[in-house]
C-alpha cells in the first residue's frame, strides 16, 4: 500500500526531542525555563548529560513494540530546528549561549527510525519548532515569541532541515512522511504559509518521491477553505492535509458539560470532516487530538476559573464519560486518511498519554 491511500492510526512521541514542560515537569522543576530554548540556556553545561538521559528513557524500544502490539500502525516524531547540531539562527533567547541546544538528537532519532521498521511502524517526521518560534507555544520552542516569520534565516533554515531530514532517510522503509511546520499561529499571514508550504515540497520532493514520501501540512488554525485549490494534482502529489482537534482551549469548551463535548465531537466535528473530504481535494488527518478537558493541566501558566468537565462525577461517570468522548472522537476521525493521539507519554497528565488511557480502559486495547 502507498503512502497516498494508507490508513494511519497512530501516537505522538511528544516530548521527546522538543520538551514540553507540563508534559515532563520533573525536568523543570527548580528551573524558571519554560521551554526547551530557555531550559537549555539555564542548564548550561549541565544540559547535555540531564537532556540525553531522558532521550534514552522516555521512550525506549518497548515503546515502540508496545505501540505495534496494540495495532497501531504509525508513529509522529515532533523535532526541533536544532536537530542537525549548531548551524541554527541565533536568538536572544539563547542568551550568552550562540548555541544551546544539546547535540545528538539525529542519533536518537536514527535509533527510533530503525525501531520502527523493526516493528512495522511507518514515521510521520514533524518539524515542531521553527527558529523564532512561529507559534509563541512552548511546543514551539520559544513560549511568548513568534517571529518566525519575520526573518529569512530563520525561513530558509526551516526549509534546509527538511530537505536534510529527506536526505537523511530518503530510503528508510519506516519514512511515511515529512510534516512541513507544526501549527504556524492564525496570525502568520497565509500567503506567507502557503509560499512557504510549496518551497517545502519542493525541497522534500528534491530525494523523497510522491510514489513513497506524502508532504503534510498543517492548517494553521484557519479555515479549510482557505486552501481549496492549494497544492492539488498533477503539480502536487501526494500532499495530506492536517488539522488538529481540541476541546480544552478556548472558553466555550473549557465551560462546556461532558455532554456538549460528546455532541461537538459526533456533530459538529462529523460534519466538518464531511466537508472537508468533500471539497477539499486533499487526503487529511488528524494529527493531534487527546482525552483533555482541563486547560489547567496543559497550560500551566493559563487563567482560570477552570470548570472541569468531569469533576462532579463519581469513579463510574468518569469511566464512562472518557470512553464515550474517545468513542466519538475516534468515529469522527476514522472518517479521514488518519490520526495521531497526542501523546504516548506523560507523566502527570493521564487523558494525554494513549498508554495510560489504554490501561485506564478509556481508549480501545487494540486499534485494529
Amino acid at each position: 500500500m502507498s503512502s497516498a491511500t494508507m490508513k494511519l492510526r497512530g501516537v505522538n512521541l511528544g516530548s521527546w526531542l522538543v520538551l514540553e514542560k507540563w508534559m515532563v515537569p520533573s525536568l523543570f522543576e527548580g528551573l524558571q525555563a519554560t521551554d526547551e530554548t530557555t531550559w537549555c540556556a539555564e542548564m548550561g553545561p549541565r544540559a547535555a548529560d540531564r537532556l540525553r538521559a531522558h532521550w534514552n528513557s522516555f521512550i525506549t524500544r518497548d515503546d515502540f513494540r508496545w505501540i505495534a502490539e496494540h495495532g497501531l500502525n504509525a508513529v509522529r516524531i515532533p523535532v526541533g530546528h536544532w536537530i542537525f547540531g549548531p548551524d541554527y539562527p541565533y536568538h536572544p533567547k539563547y542568551g550568552d549561549a550562540r548555541h544551546p541546544f544539546v547535540t545528538g538528537g539525529i542519533d536518537v532519532l536514527d535509533q527510533a527510525m530503525d525501531w520502527a521498521q523493526e516493528f512495522g511502524l511507518q514515521v510521520v517526521l514533524d518539524l515542531h519548532a521553527a527558529p523564532g518560534c512561529q507559534n509563541g507555544f512552548d511546543n514551539g520552542g520559544i513560549k511568548d515569541v513568534c517571529e518566525w516569520h519575520t526573518k529569512p534565516e530563520y525561513r530558509e533554515h526551516s526549509l534546509s532541515v527538511l530537505e536534510r531530514l529527506a536526505e537523511g532517510y530518503r530510503a528508510h522503509p519506516a519514512l511515511h512522511a515529512i510534516e512541513a511546520l507544526n501549527e504556524p499561529r492564525w496570525d502568520v499571514p497565509t500567503d506567507y504559509i502557503k509560499a512557504y508550504y510549496v518551497d517545502a515540497y519542493e525541497r522534500i520532493r528534491r530525494h523523497c518521491p510522491p510514489e513513497r514520501v506524502a508532504v503534510i501540512f498543517h492548517d494553521g488554525f484557519r479555515s479549510f477553505r482557505e486552501f481549496l485549490g492549494f497544492m492539488q494534482a498533477p503539480a502536487f502529489r501526494n500532499v495530506i492535509f492536517d488539522i488538529h482537534r481540541y476541546q480544552c482551549f478556548e472558553r466555550c469548551d473549557i465551560d462546556a458539560d461532558i455532554h456538549a463535548h460528546l455532541r461537538k465531537s459526533a456533530g459538529d466535528w462529523k460534519d466538518e470532516a464531511d466537508a472537508i473530504i468533500t471539497e477539499l481535494g486533499l487526503p487529511t488527518i488528524c494529527g493531534e487530538w487527546s482525552l483533555g478537558l482541563d486547560l489547567k493541566v496543559v497550560s500551566l501558566w493559563a487563567e482560570g476559573p477552570f470548570n472541569h468537565a468531569l469533576q462532579d462525577m463519581d469513579g463510574f461517570q468518569q469511566l464512562v464519560a472518557s470512553r464515550g468522548y474517545a468513542a466519538a472522537q475516534l468515529l469522527t476521525f476514522e472518517k479521514y486518511q488518519g490520526w495521531f493521539f497526542w501523546s504516548y507519554r506523560t507523566e502527570t497528565t493521564a487523558a494525554w498519554s494513549l498508554r495510560t488511557s489504554v490501561e485506564r480502559d478509556w481508549l480501545p486495547s487494540v486499534f485494529a
